[in-house]
């Protein structure tokens, strides 16, 4: 069952309110992708962006969550599609992986993101040696994994309604 959409409340501390906020983004590209064949996930819909599919655009989610809160956060080493060097946008080429599988991947990365989050300070930095970003407070990491996954659900608004014509933000 997909995450419910629900906005946080109107008035919480800091963290429910920014985890609130990513988690009815997380949410709502789940609901993007209900009801799609794994055919039309993997199926592009702009000729000048070939790997902007469904099923591409929640890998790349999956691995962005694992960056930022695994890697340049935690310190932990930087392994997995988004560190390869080619080819480029490796976490976006998932082609004969099933949707169900890539919203799974996506569900569990997000609740460890969560864990994280939840055992850590706002004000708390990253620790990862080799990347800038590391520097980051886990409150600017949550703020810009809200504005990373909402840019992506507007992504996944225009690839459904191409796809199949579903239409709907919240």
């Amino acid at each position: 069952m997909a995450p419910q959409r629900v906005r946080p409340p109107l008035v919480a501390d800091e963290r429910t309110q920014l985890l609130g906020w990513l988690d009815m983004q997380r949410a709502i590209i789940h609901w993007k992708c209900e009801g799609l064949s794994d055919e039309d996930a993997h199926r592009p819909v702009l000729p000048s962006s070939p790997l902007m599919t469904m099923a591409g655009l929640v890998s790349h989610l999956r691995w962005t969550e694992n960056t930022w809160f695994e890697v340049l956060f935690l310190g932990r080493p930087a392994e997995g599609p988004q560190f390869a060097d080619d080819p480029e946008d490796a976490d976006m080429r998932v082609d004969g992986v099933p949707l169900a599988r890539l919203l799974d991947d996506y569900e569990r990365q997000c609740a460890v993101s969560n864990e994280i989050v939840a055992a850590h300070s706002l004000d708390e930095v990253g620790r990862h040696p080799e990347f800038r970003s590391a520097g980051a407070t886990l409150r600017w990491m949550l703020i810009h994994m809200v504005e990373e996954t909402a840019r992506h659900a507007g992504h996944a608004d225009a690839v459904r309604e191409l796809l199949d014509g579903r239409v709907g933000y919240y």
